[in-house]
C-alpha cells in the first residue's frame, strides 16, 4: 500500500515544525500571551507555594518510583560524551569553555549540561542500584540555543530520574505503569497545593484529570494526517486535556517523525504493538497537557525506556551518527558496563507554571529574558523575576 504524501505546503509545515518551540517571533507571543490574566498568587506567595510542591513532588516522586534523591553535575568532560544533544541534527549545541588547570599542563574542556540524561545512567552505576530501584536529581541547565518565549527558557530545571530495570521490563506496559505514577504525583502535587492556597482552587481553572489518555504518535497522525505535530498535539488536547504519547522519534508514514529525539538515549526504534495489534515502534514519550492559563499545549515531561547496544546501534547509524561509539558513554553501552534502565525529565518551571496557574516561566524561575519580552509581559499584568 503507498501512502499518500501530504501537498508541498503541508509538508513544508511539517518540516518547519521539527524544531523550536512553534511561535515565529515576538510579534506571535505578543498575540498569544493572555490579555485577561490576573495572577492568583503574588510573587511571595508563589515562592512559598513553589517550594511546597517542589517538596512534595521530590518526596512523592522517590516513593513511587523507588529513587534517592543524589547530587547532579552542572558540567562535564567535552570528550566524556555525557552531554545530552536534545535532537538527532547537532543544532543545539552546549556552551564549551576551557579550564586552563595547573597552568595548562592538566587542562579540561569542559561543557555545560543541556540535560542529565546520559549521566543519569552511569549514575545508577555509581550508586549500585538494582533494577527496581533509582535515582533522582535537581537538575539545573543552560540550553542556549532556545527561542525564548513564555514556556521556554535559556534556564532549565528539572527532576531528571532514572531507574535500573530487568530485560523484561522493556515493553510499553512497564512504561505505562511507570507514567501513571508520575501522573499521579503531579495530580497529588495539585490537590496538595488546593489544600494549602485557596486561591488556586479557583472555577476559572478547571483541575488536571484523574488519569491520562495514552495514545501512539502513529495513531495522532492518522487522526490529524495534514497537521503539523504541534497542531496534533493542540487538536488532541482539546478532546484530552492530559495525555501521554507513545512513540517520538521514529519516523512515522507521512515521512517525519513526531519530533527529532536524539539517538543515543530513549529507544523509538524497537517495534511495538497497539492494543487493536498494530505494529508500532518506540519504548518512549511525553506528557502533554492543556493549559488554561495560556490556553496551548504544554509539555511536562519526557520519558523512555533507554537503548541497548543493539538499538543504539541501529539508531546511531538511521542518524548517521556512528562515530558517536567511539565516546566512553556509548561504550559502556556497548560493553554491557551500565545497566539497562528507564528515566526521564519533568520539567520544575513547566510543572510549577502549571500548578501554580502562571502565564509565562519567568514567574517562577529567575533568568534572563530580551527586553522586548519583558515590556509585553509588563503590559499584560505578567510580573516576570529578574
Amino acid at each position: 500500500m503507498t501512502t499518500k504524501m501530504p501537498a508541498k505546503s503541508t509538508k513544508s509545515a511539517k518540516q518547519a515544525d521539527l524544531a523550536g518551540p512553534g511561535i515565529g517571533d515576538y510579534a506571535d507571543i505578543k498575540k498569544i500571551l493572555p490579555a485577561d490574566y490576573t495572577p492568583l498568587l503574588d510573587p511571595r506567595e508563589t515562592q512559598l507555594a513553589l517550594y511546597e510542591a517542589k517538596r512534595y513532588i521530590e518526596d512523592h516522586l522517590c516513593k513511587e518510583l523507588n529513587l534517592m534523591m543524589v547530587q547532579c553535575p552542572l558540567i562535564v568532560d567535552r570528550d566524556s560524551g555525557m552531554n545530552d544533544y536534545l535532537d538527532r541534527d547537532g543544532s543545539r549545541t552546549p556552551i564549551e569553555f576551557h579550564i586552563n588547570n595547573d597552568f595548562n599542563k592538566h587542562p579540561i574542556d569542559a561543557q555545560v549540561v543541556q540535560a542529565a540524561t546520559k549521566w543519569k545512567r552511569f549514575a545508577l552505576k555509581q550508586f549500585a542500584c538494582k533494577p527496581g530501584q533509582g535515582i533522582c536529581t535537581d537538575m539545573r541547565a543552560v540550553r542556549k540555543d532556545y527561542f525564548l518565549d513564555h514556556d521556554h527558557s535559556a534556564y532549565v530545571d528539572q527532576w531528571d530520574w532514572e531507574m535500573a530495570i530487568r530485560p523484561e521490563d522493556r515493553n510499553l506496559e512497564f512504561l505505562t505503569q511507570v507514567v501513571r505514577k508520575i501522573w499521579k504525583v503531579i495530580k497529588g502535587a495539585e490537590q496538595h497545593l488546593m489544600s494549602k492556597y485557596a486561591k488556586l482552587d479557583s472555577d476559572k481553572y478547571p483541575e488536571l484529570p484523574s488519569e491520562l489518555v495514552f495514545m501512539h504518535a502513529e495513531d495522532l497522525l492518522d487522526r490529524f494526517p495534514d497537521k503539523p505535530r504541534k497542531q496534533r498535539e493542540t487538536a488532541i488536547l482539546q478532546d484530552h486535556p492530559a495525555v501521554f504519547l507513545y512513540g517520538i522519534g521514529w519516523t512515522l508514514k507521512d515521512g517525519f517523525p513526531h519530533e527529532m529525539r536524539a539517538a543515543d538515549y530513549d529507544d523509538w526504534v524497537t517495534e511495538t504493538k497497539s492494543k487493536e495489534g498494530r505494529p508500532m515502534h518506540g519504548l518512549n514519550g511525553d506528557i502533554l497537557v492543556w493549559n488554561p492559563v495560556t490556553k496551548r499545549r504544554h509539555e511536562l515531561s519526557s520519558m523512555g525506556v533507554r537503548v541497548t547496544k543493539d538499538t543504539l546501534k541501529l539508531q546511531l547509524k538511521m542518524t548517521g551518527q556512528e562515530d558517536f561509539l567511539k565516546l566512553p558513554y556509548h561504550k559502556m553501552i556497548i560493553n554491557d558496563q551500565i545497566p539497562l534502565s528507564i528515566g526521564g525529565g519533568i520539567g520544575q518551571s513547566r510543572v510549577m507554571m502549571y500548578l501554580l496557574r502562571k502565564a509565562h516561566l519567568g514567574e517562577v524561575s529567575v533568568t534572563v529574558w530580551p527586553q522586548i519580552l519583558k515590556d509585553m509581559c509588563a503590559e499584560k499584568h505578567i510580573r516576570v523575576l529578574e
